[in-house]
């Protein structure tokens, strides 16, 4: 780790309720968007792990929003399962260090945002589920955050990226970034271009079922990739949901089709080798097993019909974000190699249409459970 970043990590530490001595931090490379740092502090001669983050407020430019709706989330879940009994609360919920002066982040002299997280221990991420008892983790674990947050009270939850997952505006954008090609950069994607805009019969349906009322806003994830659901070492159960910038109002088939987009492919994202990528009928089984266990109590009828749909649409518009991002010279999804958003553009249609090519096999299990 390059010594200014430590001195950077040295300094803010001092910002916030934490005992001890600050013995080192390592950067986590985990993550398209923030910038994290795991930090390991000295407190009466035991170890103790934290999360350092700063918060990308290119991205989310309303910090202040996007902690209050990380405090009410977590809150609210601590609370029910204490109460459900399960035990182990502060490793299913994340636990927010406040600042010295109270306060959920802390905002640096040059307007740098922070905020710091109790680092779960005994738990692992992984990038790309390894078998079906993962996948029924996954769906489990998103099912069981949309259930918690069910009865949350208070005012509606901020959009902390208003219009985050509704593809039509989406499509719109690609449209203007194909129309400016600011970059140059058309030419060498006029494949994936072409893919893209064949598919806009399809970006307004789950957009015009939620505007007729037909399904319902709920609060949910928007960011459910497998990576985001912490698994117990030992017994390989899912502990805790992370990244919970993007909570807010949104749609449940959202969440559920990017739990397909990011579990069903036995590749990552952002694939070269496109023969690679495929949509695995085992793992769609148990994930969607596992979904309907926690979730199952409050989907409705309209819900459940769009659940293999939702898979194909999210992983079309995911892959149009990434064209998008390609095409406007890469300002949005953090990129470590030449043509990295174009790459992983091409990895999500090639899943795309795997999907579409089972989606009534997947439609007619989903409605079996």
């Amino acid at each position: 780790m390059p010594s200014y970043q430590e001195s950077q990590i040295l300094e803010v530490s001092r910002h916030f309720q934490i005992y001890g001595e600050l013995q080192h931090a390592e950067p986590c490379k985990i993550g398209h968007i923030n910038e994290t740092y795991i930090a390991t502090y000295d407190q009466g001669g035991v170890p103790v792990r934290y999360i350092h983050q700063k918060i990308n407020t290119d991205v989310f430019k309303d910090p202040d929003g996007v902690m209050d709706n990380l405090m009410r989330v977590t809150t609210h879940q601590r609370n029910k399962v204490a109460d459900s009994g399960v035990g182990e609360a502060g490793r299913r919920v994340l636990t927010v260090i406040p600042s010295k002066d109270g306060q959920s982040y802390y905002r640096a002299d040059g307007g740098a945002c922070w905020r710091t997280f109790v680092f779960i221990e005994r738990v692992r991420t992984f990038e790309t589920v390894e078998s079906p008892t993962q996948a029924f983790e996954a769906g489990r674990a998103f099912g069981e955050f949309q259930s918690l947050l069910v009865d949350l009270p208070g005012d509606r939850l901020i959009e902390t990226i208003p219009f985050f997952h509704h593809t039509r505006g989406r499509f719109a954008t690609l449209e203007r970034a194909i129309e400016a090609d600011r970059m140059n950069r058309s030419k060498e994607a006029a494949q994936e271009i072409e893919l893209a805009l064949r598919q806009e019969p399809i970006v307004d349906v789950i957009v015009k079922a939620m505007a007729k009322k037909k399904i319902p806003e709920r609060i949910t994830h928007n960011d459910t990739k497998f990576n985001n659901v912490m698994l117990d070492l030992q017994s390989g159960k899912a502990m805790c949901v992370i990244d919970l910038d993007t909570v807010m109002p949104g749609c449940v088939l959202y969440d559920f089709g990017d739990m397909v987009r990011t579990t069903t492919s036995p590749t990552l994202e952002d694939e070269l080798n496109l023969a690679l990528i495929h949509m695995r009928m085992p793992i769609f089984k148990a994930l969607v097993r596992g979904y309907i266990e926690t979730a199952g109590q409050f989907l409705t009828k309209n819900e459940r019909s769009l659940i293999a749909f939702a898979g194909k649409l999210i992983t079309y518009t995911i892959g149009i974000r990434f064209l998008t991002d390609h095409l406007s010279g890469d300002t949005y999804f953090r990129v470590h190699r030449q043509n990295h958003n174009l790459h992983r553009a091409r990895a999500q249609f090639k899943l795309m249409e795997s999907i579409e090519h089972q989606e009534e096999a997947m439609q007619r299990f989903a409605d079996s459970l």
